[in-house]
């Protein structure tokens, strides 16, 4: 078995990288500053790379023939302000598949149109147990009725929060909460910069002439994953698509927080037959420790977005087992290692 691949992870490097990324936030269409620190990073390790119109980068990461696109996201979930309530709290609408029951209490940051930005949290209206009747408190919480992100600011009226340079169609990021504990790693947005991260190290090891390619490959870090458009568009020379996205766990899923995930199908539809079979050689060869699964009702990957934007490719995805997702998220570091042993291992077939 080829384990040196496995053997080579930096675990302390990626989970710089993904604390690196976590604190820049880029709830989708909000990228300019992750873009700008990632293209620093890139001319760093001296990788070529173009910039889309809409926002993403693709890397060229050396190698000839049967082109392979790498891809991982780093896009956000968030919230936006839909409307400026009469008491001056925000009422909010999401940017991507964020629930209100998954992020009441939370600690956020409101971006207005000039550059400036307020602190504030997502509460419950009511937000005091203690004066709130039973009925009110049973309700689940609703983005469009009980559920208003308050400021850290002396407002009382619209008129107040106006005065701000706070106006509809703001945007509003949540504060992830990084934590590292006995191995497991505890944020949000693990989905998917924490991937992204492990794409960062085998890219890393590629320019340093530590894994040799055997063919063309690209890595390209969409913008806008989580809102179904990330790589709509894509290189025309790409024959093969690999995803690096979580792989959520539940009670009907075989994903480990441990483990690496190949993923036989979502929501959408099947992957590749063959190339998902040829990910899965590999994983066998590195001696990753990985399981195949299957994600419904509610997941895809921007694989999907390639396949109906109408390129005509092979696709495959792997990724981290991950929990909570889209919540408080959390994976173990030996997901990330098993991750990077079959990114690498594929990347050096």
């Amino acid at each position: 078995m080829k384990k040196n691949a496995m053997l080579s992870f930096d675990g302390k490097k990626c989970l710089d990288l993904f604390g690196e990324m976590i604190a820049i936030d880029s709830t989708t269409s909000q990228f300019r500053a992750i873009q700008d620190w990632l293209c620093r990073k890139l001319d760093r390790m001296g990788v070529r790379y173009a910039v889309t119109r809409k926002g993403g980068v693709i890397a060229e990461l050396g190698g000839e023939g049967r082109p392979l696109c790498v891809t991982a996201h780093l896009d956000d979930i968030g919230l936006m302000v839909r409307r400026i309530n009469p008491d001056g709290t925000l009422n909010v609408c999401p940017v991507g598949g964020l629930y209100p029951f998954y992020c009441v209490t939370e600690n956020v940051r409101v971006y207005n149109r000039d550059g400036k930005v307020f602190t504030g949290t997502v509460c419950r209206v009511p937000n005091s147990v203690h004066v709130t009747e039973e009925e009110l408190r049973a309700a689940m919480p609703d983005f469009r009725t009980n559920v208003a992100v308050v400021l850290d600011e002396d407002v009382k009226t619209a008129a107040d929060t106006r005065a701000l340079g706070i106006e509809t169609g703001d945007m509003i990021a949540l504060e992830p909460r990084f934590t590292v504990s006995n191995g497991y790693i505890k944020s949000r947005f693990i989905d998917d910069k924490a991937a992204a991260a492990v794409l960062l190290c085998a890219m890393e090891d590629i320019a340093g002439g530590r894994i040799v390619l055997k063919r063309k490959v690209y890595a390209y870090f969409a913008m806008y994953e989580e809102i179904g458009h990330g790589t709509s568009f894509c290189p025309d020379d790409v024959e093969d698509m690999l995803a690096v996205d979580i792989a959520p766990t539940g009670p009907d899923q075989t994903s480990d927080e441990h483990k690496v995930s190949i993923f036989c199908k979502d929501s959408r539809f099947p992957y590749h037959w063959e190339m998902t079979n040829e990910v899965r050689q590999a994983a066998i060869e590195a001696g990753a420790d990985y399981v195949m699964d299957i994600f419904t009702p509610h997941y895809g990957t921007d694989d999907d977005t390639t396949i109906v934007a109408g390129y005509d490719i092979r696709h495959a995805a792997i990724g981290p087992g991950t929990s909570n997702s889209h919540g408080y998220e959390r994976t173990h570091i030996d997901g990330l290692k098993n991750t990077y042993a079959l990114l690498t291992a594929f990347l050096s077939r």
